[in-house]
């Protein structure tokens, strides 16, 4: 009996302290500790749920709390109409000096499209996509049509996760902003069929109190995005990532035909490594860097982001002593190029010179998910003799050296008359000066075994 009486009062005492690290945003009544801002779109209450409802002639509708949040861990149940795209902002901010007070911040995505983001990150009115859920496709049959769906995000230090009805569907890493509102979105619309179509939130309630104690464990988060510039994140050093470029020197690079960095053609300007336009010769400026160690097994991730018709790569088991003469190192290579300007891209063999491909061997998809004004994420995966490239999160090609099929392949393109091309064990990781203009950060690698 006595035991019994005293699981009960424990049971009642945690219960109770959980409830008391737990408040309403929303009493169910009345909009008490929210306003308006932005947008002319109406939010009404409805059954205990506040209903947004679109409007045309309006732009992004705002409906935020009066109090700002750092640490959180936020919880809310959701609906929304076909049609309809909107969100639940997060540490945002809306002052005179950006944009004229237009809210602007991190975005948990509520998205019924095909496209199925919903619980991705959008930097709303600043940065973009910081977590489409490309990263992450196992979320994106997570959210229910025309039902309800319950939302938790935490917000704890750089951490930012995201849940829909319990599947993890982002986990970033920035450090942006550390403090701002809450606020629920009605989207502007630009179909007048949309207009009167609703977006529901009820049963919100958030945590500031003993945040890092009810965070979800590692083992059930989504993957992790690191959106801070050249960086390493504790869970990426956790997974054996480290920079392969620190986004401050030249430490771990040479030019490729040189025992030093050029002292021409590249710079460093606030973060990013840049070339240098000269005329869009193969490398006739700075010329290729390369790392100044070699590498076998791993995965590389670089993001670059190009100028209009420029040309570019990423070079792997590259040999910097196999060609003295003029042009590029040799090895491997990602091509990067602006496929719509450069007229490289309509030579070679279907396409084997565009965006992607494994440059003059192996052509990448003609669709890509590709935005040249902004950056883009080059991945290369070498697991012995198995190679792969990937553009944003979506793999391009995929194909196996060190046998007959690929000496053949070999033997058909520009680098025939290389010896052994493309089958060394290991090799030096190459920046290509093709003379055009092009940007690179994030340079990082997670070795293998």
């Amino acid at each position: 009996m006595k035991k019994n009486f005293l699981l009960t009062l424990l049971l009642f005492c945690a219960a109770s302290l959980t409830a008391q690290n737990w408040e309403p945003l929303f009493n169910g009544k009345n909009l008490k500790g929210w306003k308006k801002l932005n947008g002319t779109a109406e939010y009404k209450i409805v059954d205990d749920a506040i209903v947004g409802i679109s409007k045309m002639g309006t732009d992004n509708t705002f409906l935020t709390t009066t109090k700002k949040y750092g640490d959180f861990i936020l919880e809310f149940d959701f609906k929304v109409d076909d049609g309809l795209n909107s969100g639940v902002q997060l540490r945002s901010e809306s002052t005179k000096d950006y944009q004229k007070g237009r809210v602007h911040g991190y975005q948990f995505e509520i998205d019924p499209s095909k496209r199925a983001w919903s619980g991705g990150i959008y930097d709303e009115a600043r940065r973009g996509w910081l977590y489409p859920l490309t990263k992450n496709p196992a979320a994106q049959t997570a959210f229910k049509n025309n039902a309800w769906n319950k939302a938790r995000i935490e917000a704890v230090g750089n951490s930012i996760r995201t849940w829909i009805n319990g599947v993890p569907c982002a986990n970033l890493w920035d450090d942006m902003t550390p403090e701002g509102f809450i606020a629920l979105q009605v989207h502007a619309i630009g179909n007048a069929a949309d207009e009167g179509k609703t977006v529901s939130w009820k049963d919100i309630r958030i945590c500031t109190t003993d945040v890092e104690r009810y965070q979800t464990p590692e083992s059930q988060v989504a993957p992790e995005a690191n959106a801070i510039i050249n960086t390493i994140s504790p869970r990426e050093a956790k997974d054996g990532w480290a920079l392969l470029w620190d986004g401050k020197t030249t430490n771990g690079w040479r030019g490729a035909k040189l025992s030093t960095f050029p002292e021409k053609g590249w710079k460093i300007d606030n973060g990013i490594l840049k070339v240098i336009k000269s005329g869009g010769a193969e490398s006739a400026n700075g010329g290729d860097i390369v790392t100044t160690r070699k590498y076998k097994n791993f995965i590389l991730t670089v993001d670059f982001k190009i100028t209009e018709g420029a040309n570019s790569g990423v070079k792997y088991f590259v040999n910097p002593d196999m060609n003295k003469g003029e042009g590029s190192a040799i090895g491997c290579e990602f091509q990067i190029l602006d496929d719509d300007k450069h007229p490289d891209a309509k030579l070679g063999v279907n396409g084997n010179r565009k965006l992607g491909s494994l440059y003059d061997l192996i052509p990448a998809p003609a669709k890509k998910n590709f935005n040249k004004k902004e950056f883009n994420t080059a991945t290369i995966i070498v697991k012995g003799n198995h190679v792969e490239h990937w553009l944003n999160g979506v793999k391009l090609i995929e194909y196996d050296r060190n046998n007959d099929m690929w000496n053949a392949l070999v033997a058909y393109s520009k680098y025939k008359n290389w010896p052994n091309f493309g089958n060394p064990e290991e090799g030096n990781i190459l920046l290509q000066d093709h003379g055009d203009e092009v940007w690179f950060k994030n340079v990082k690698i997670k070795e293998l075994k």
